[in-house]
């Protein structure tokens, strides 16, 4: 699929808006000056019509109309303002003196009182006329009936058409071009953040800084914040993937020592459980440092139902341990995990292991929402529970609160590294089973 700019894109948009929108407005503005001319000449004419109507006389039964009227242009041939008077049967009467050589025709007979406004083609750039019918009483021949027309050419009236056009289009397409500079600037202006966005990450690409560090408008801070996120993410995997193996490497050291000074002198009394024991202790590093190195990564929204989840581990416990410990479960279905379900199971998993492992039969897990944006879960027991002074040991690869029982002491540690990789927080207490009792806190996403 072909990229296309974004500013391009804008461009455009605005360009179209602009030529669409200017445009209706120059067709609006013309009509409206044409109706305003077509008013103008209109008025004109009707009062060229009481201009004849003042000045003619009527004697004997005919309408006079003096040579000298106040208005000149009826006088001088193809002057553009035409008049005549017509008797009730359409019959000329009278003409102006600027009628000579031109042929008008009959054109409407108006009833008396009434005005009619046409179109006729007396000279080259065409006319219009406006006919008004009167009837007129004499007190010797009676009541006549006249019809007085008058005419006056479109020339100066498309001149002005023209001119006015001409102004209007020219400034129109000024301001167009007003308009599409100032879009132009002001695109660059708001997409200037972009821009500054697209800087900021070729300079994380090279390596001179670790996260977009500008100032970004609001609009943009969950795009900038998300980024940062994924890179300050991105950078918490590999130091963890780095340790993880720095830590995987220290950590055979020693089971490698032991295994090779077994298979180079077989007959120092090193027992076939030793060998097992320094195996199962690199499986366990192995596992642990895997575990770990995974969990520094971005969660994009997962949510996982806590219940079902709790439910299906403590139905696995109650097949598998005999004899069967008292298992109770505090959850609401509401409750949601800001992860995937693996790790939700990796959690529990690990703490109902601890704790079937050392209670006298009673475990408790609890799941709530504490408070807004909080998920708080809870693993107690009835057992011997964990002194203050190992609480903080046990949290550690490899330690174990009692050294007697089985288990590599891995399972705490990894609860504690995959709590903190969310944000949250591990703490041990006793519980009111009288029991260890392990609360995780985990801030849930906004």
């Amino acid at each position: 699929m072909k990229r296309t700019s974004l500013g391009r894109r804008l461009l455009l948009a605005s360009t179209l808006v602009a030529a669409v929108f200017l445009g209706l407005t120059g067709l609006a503005l013309d009509q409206a000056y044409r109706s305003s001319l077509a008013e103008a000449t209109r008025d004109r004419l009707q009062n060229h019509v009481y201009t004849l109507l003042a000045a003619a006389r009527l004697d004997g039964g005919q309408l006079q109309v003096p040579s000298d009227l106040p208005e000149a242009r009826f006088h001088h041939p193809e002057s553009g303002l035409y008049g005549r008077i017509r008797d009730g049967s359409g019959n000329t009467i009278w003409q102006s003196e600027s009628l000579l050589g031109l042929h008008w025709p009959m054109g409407p007979i108006p009833a008396p009182g009434e005005l009619t406004y046409s179109l006729l083609e007396l000279d080259q750039e065409g006319n219009r006329s406006l006919s008004y019918g009167l009837s007129w009483e004499d007190p010797d021949t009676g009541t006549g009936v006249f019809i007085v027309d008058v005419a006056e050419s479109r020339a100066d009236g498309l001149r002005q058409l023209g001119a006015f056009r001409q102004t209007l289009w020219g400034w129109l397409g000024a301001a167009a071009a007003a308009l599409l500079i100032t879009q132009a600037l002001i695109q660059r202006w708001g997409l200037a953040p972009l821009h500054r966005a697209v800087r900021e990450l070729q300079e994380v690409r090279r390596g001179r800084q670790d996260v977009l560090q500008s100032e970004y408008p609001q609009e943009l801070e969950p795009l900038t914040d998300g980024i940062n996120r994924l890179l300050r993410a991105e950078r918490e995997r590999r130091r963890q993937v780095q340790h993880s193996l720095a830590d995987l490497a220290h950590s055979l050291k020693t089971p490698l020592t032991v295994l090779r000074g077994a298979l180079e002198n077989p007959g120092d009394g090193r027992s076939r459980q030793d060998v097992l024991d320094q195996i199962n202790r690199i499986d366990a590093s192995v596992r642990y440092q895997l575990a770990r190195a995974g969990r520094s990564r971005e969660r994009m929204g997962d949510q996982t139902p806590v219940r079902p989840v709790a439910e299906r581990l403590l139905r696995t416990v109650a097949a598998l341990r005999q004899p069967l410990p008292l298992l109770d479960l505090d959850c609401d279905a509401t409750v949601h995990f800001p992860g995937p379900e693996e790790e939700l199971l990796e959690l529990l998993g690990n703490l109902v292991e601890n704790a079937t492992r050392y209670c006298d039969g009673n475990i408790r897990l609890a799941a709530m929402d504490n408070g807004p944006g909080t998920l708080t879960l809870v693993v107690e027991d009835d057992g011997p529970g964990i002194s203050e002074a190992s609480r903080q040991r046990v949290l550690d690869r490899g330690e174990r609160a009692d050294e007697q029982a089985p288990g590599s002491g891995i399972g705490l540690a990894v609860v504690a590294d995959l709590c903190r990789a969310y944000g949250g927080t591990i703490t041990i207490d006793t519980g009111d089973l009288g029991g260890a009792r392990i609360t995780l806190t985990i801030p849930m996403p906004a």
